[in-house]
């Protein structure tokens, strides 16, 4: 199967080795990929947001970080509804 080369960063032959190399795991071990990759982003992106704005609680973070990538319309659902909790 051919595959075109999607990372603008890397040469086309590591590419087709990185592709092969996926191509050949197991389902289950391409979703365990996907998955570590995914919470590996977020953790970036959360301690970005913890560099940017010192001293804020992980509550705050965590909303700040659902209103950067799902929608402020979520993170206010989700900030109303932690309030009504307490």
């Amino acid at each position: 199967m051919s595959v075109k080369n999607k990372s603008i960063d890397t040469r086309p032959e590591s590419d087709a080795v990185l592709t092969q190399l996926i191509q050949s795991q197991e389902p289950a071990q391409r979703l365990a990929g996907a998955f570590a990759a995914s919470n590996r982003v977020a953790r970036q992106c959360k301690e970005a947001i913890r560099r940017a704005n010192h001293g804020i609680s992980i509550q705050e973070v965590n909303l700040r970080f659902i209103e950067i990538n799902y929608g402020k319309e979520l993170a206010a659902n989700v900030r109303g509804f932690l309030a009504a909790k307490q």
